[in-house]
């Protein structure tokens, strides 16, 4: 099992610190991008801003929503 930070291909559990929802992601290129099945778009500006950070780490993400807030609980190489 792989650690350190985040690059293409990780799988990542977040948690919304407004909501506390978890949700988990896999980072992935734009032809498999399908945020139904978890599948996020390296370029989407989540997946930009998770690039690069580490478990524990928090990240503020401007979505058509307004900022969000995520901390990173797990990244997972499969």
């Amino acid at each position: 099992r792989l650690s350190g930070s985040i690059k293409f291909s990780a799988t990542i559990t977040i948690i919304d610190e407004d909501s506390e929802e978890e949700k988990v992601y896999q980072i992935v290129g734009e032809p498999e991008a399908n945020i139904e099945n978890n599948k996020l778009n390296v370029k989407s500006p989540l997946a930009r801003a998770l690039i690069g950070k580490e478990v524990g780490d928090s990240v503020e993400v401007k979505s058509p929503g307004g900022i969000k807030n995520y901390e990173i609980t797990d990244i997972e190489y499969i």
